[in-house]
């Protein structure tokens, strides 16, 4: 980037798609706008696992690794648990920042709110994308910038 803001989307992200020639990144930001759309019904009726089958669409279950801000490595079917545990107790939303998508690859950069109660803890998110030959999502690096809650257990330097 050249230092010119204009790239950048700053507003929630309601956009439809980047165009034909990034079709990796339409899935991304696809699979952003169904978890955005997902943890709001999480907190209305039973939620689980299996609803995250929407975004299954867009993901090779079988080989599907999430890498997350704590290097914890998470398979698919440990990830809609944490979907799940975090959509039924935080909101969220996001706003785009960038997105890039090099061959097999899609860097997406958001800035996050995560809201419990009257607290909106506010991070900027990187996201790389991982795709096999046949377009489905097979990892997920989670990079965040913000401060980390007091439950979680690590020592985070200040």
């Amino acid at each position: 980037m050249n230092g010119d803001d204009t790239a950048t989307n700053t507003n929630t992200n309601t956009n439809t798609n980047t165009g034909d020639d990034s079709p990796l990144s339409d899935k991304v930001l696809e699979y952003d706008r169904i978890v955005r759309r997902l943890v709001p019904e999480a907190k209305e009726r039973e939620f689980g696992s299996a609803d995250w089958a929407p975004l299954a669409d867009l993901v090779a279950v079988d080989e599907f690794v999430r890498v997350g801000i704590w290097r914890e490595v998470m398979d698919w079917h440990e990830y809609t648990e944490f979907l799940t545990r975090f959509a039924t107790s935080k909101g969220f939303d996001s706003n785009l920042r960038r997105i890039s998508e090099l061959p097999g690859l899609v860097y997406f950069e958001i800035e996050e709110r995560h809201i419990k109660g009257e607290t909106v803890n506010l991070v900027n998110s990187m996201n790389v994308f991982e795709f096999n030959e046949e377009g489905k999502i097979r990892h997920l690096d989670v990079y965040v910038q913000g401060h980390v809650e007091a439950s979680v257990p690590i020592e985070v330097p200040h």
